[in-house]
């Protein structure tokens, strides 16, 4: 499995696994109980996770709509 995204960000997490999803990819949370363990300060980020053949389209598919959310500089 490769990793397509590291947060502490639960929001970020769940619109991650969300645009993942509708893109027909399957991830999955690690380190989900590790950072509850260490109290929530953030010291241990959560990783996103894809199948290693999956991970090209995830990344491809998390970075258009990131695209989309972005303002962008062309309009006023």
């Amino acid at each position: 499995m490769k990793v397509v995204l590291k947060t502490n960000n639960w929001v970020e997490m769940g619109w991650a696994q969300s645009v993942l999803s509708s893109a027909g990819i399957e991830s999955e949370v690690f380190d989900r109980h590790t950072s509850i363990v260490e109290g929530n300060i953030g010291a241990i980020p959560r990783r996103l996770m894809v199948a290693d053949t999956d991970q090209e389209r995830a990344e491809q598919a998390l970075a258009v709509a990131r695209a989309t959310l972005e303002p962008s500089s062309a309009k006023p």
